[in-house]
């Protein structure tokens, strides 16, 4: 048995056998972050019925006497000297059932009883389940990250990958103040896994041609390159040769040099840009002819910058997802990871900004209440909760003694 499925069967024994436990998880344990949809069901049976009194969620029910009772009163309520958890667990099965989801029985609730170990440890179990929750979430959202960048490949078009990385990163900074961490990008100690060239989406000719026609203008009208040296880089060329020879007029603009076919070759040749054979004197001849037609350099250098935020997005996309696959990491470790992931992308979208001549969005009103403490000490609850002091204890009377509700904070990772 996985220990997810472990976890959310302990935490649901846990309420099925002391729903004194809900006012622990409700605050931040959602239906939505159980992975089996029946948990889901009876997790939110279980807190509608502690939200509606039911009396079997008291620690000491009193069911009115059946002939008093009034309508709409619980039909599974305890008659007197019942057992009131007997009537919990089959009010649980009924709301589950008036919900439409079919095949929950009192068997497998005594198999969620059986699965806890202990009660009281109810929070830890819940953490368990929201941390694969978290796992879930981020997989699912750098999935659909790296859909649209597939998809925007194919259109030309930059908008939806634009759209779907910000609910990432609105996932993930969300994602972190329910963990109860803060949202800051965090390097690995390893650096974080490349997709392998078979993997990655094969570059257009269309694309190519952009490149080479932008370097032709770019040789012909090196002043051009004023504008486009704040928000163009080497690095943004899909072809390693072109932002070799991109970096090479750069430089000779820099310095103030004459640019043509001949002082770019003498750079390429400076720098080493020939060293490997992925780029040769005949290329840097033919793609830099000063005699090239006229054309817009903004237009071509725009469509560069495009194309390299949907590849950088589509690489980031795939890391993210990565790191969401491995289960070894603890949340607070892959949302910081992820966010790092994201930072490229983040550099190429102001600069991409910066070339269509975009306004920056507002970012969104933060709330000013943060997570509350009861519920970040919830979520990071230990697996031994302190007990409480004795009565004849010094300590007995001191408010620094930390009870099972409100065990003392950790480190989230």
């Amino acid at each position: 048995m996985r220990p997810l499925l472990q976890a959310e069967q302990a935490v649901l024994g846990a309420v099925l056998l002391d729903p004194a436990q809900i006012p622990r998880l409700s605050e931040w344990l959602r239906p939505g972050h159980f992975y089996r949809p029946h948990h889901a069901a009876l997790y939110a049976a279980l807190l509608k019925l502690h939200a509606d009194g039911h009396p079997g969620a008291g620690p000491q029910p009193i069911a009115p006497a059946a002939e008093g009772r009034k309508a709409g009163a619980w039909p599974t309520a305890p008659s007197a000297g019942g057992d009131e958890r007997l009537a919990w667990m089959d009010a649980a099965i009924a709301e589950v059932n008036s919900t439409g989801v079919r095949g929950l029985t009192v068997v497998y609730l005594h198999t969620l009883i059986a699965a806890c170990p202990r009660p009281a440890h109810a929070p830890v179990y819940g953490r368990m389940v929201l941390e694969g929750a978290i796992h879930r979430t981020v997989a699912a959202h750098a999935t659909r990250l790296h859909q649209m960048a597939r998809a925007d490949t194919v259109r030309g078009s930059a908008e939806d990958t634009l759209h779907y990385a910000q609910v990432l990163t609105d996932v993930l900074e969300d994602l972190a103040r329910r963990w109860g961490t803060d949202p800051r990008p965090m390097a690995p100690a390893s650096p974080l896994p490349q997709p392998a060239a078979a993997n990655q989406p094969p570059v257009s000719e269309e694309l190519l041609a952009d490149e080479e026609y932008l370097l032709g203008v770019l040789t012909a009208h090196p002043d051009a390159l004023g504008e486009l040296v704040g928000w163009l880089r080497p690095e943004d060329f899909a072809d390693p040769g072109h932002g070799r020879i991109y970096r090479c007029l750069g430089a000779l603009h820099h310095r103030g040099e004459p640019v043509d076919e001949v002082t770019v070759l003498w750079e390429a040749q400076r720098r080493g840009a020939f060293a490997d054979g992925a780029l040769t004197a005949e290329d840097v001849l033919r793609l830099c002819d000063s005699r090239s037609g006229g054309g817009s350099a903004d237009y071509f250098g725009e469509q560069v910058v495009r194309a390299a935020l949907v590849r950088t997005a589509a690489s980031a996309a795939r890391q993210v997802r990565a790191l969401a696959d491995d289960e070894s990491l603890a949340p607070g470790r892959l949302i910081g990871f992820a966010l790092h992931a994201l930072s490229p992308l983040e550099d190429i979208r102001r600069r991409w900004k910066t070339a269509t001549g975009a306004p920056e969005p507002q970012p969104a009103p933060q709330p000013a209440v943060r997570v509350p403490p009861a519920r970040t000490d919830a979520a990071r609850a230990r697996s031994r909760p302190h007990p409480p002091p004795s009565p004849t204890s010094p300590a007995g009377s001191s408010a620094a003694v930390a009870s099972p509700a409100h065990p003392p904070r950790r480190s989230p990772s």
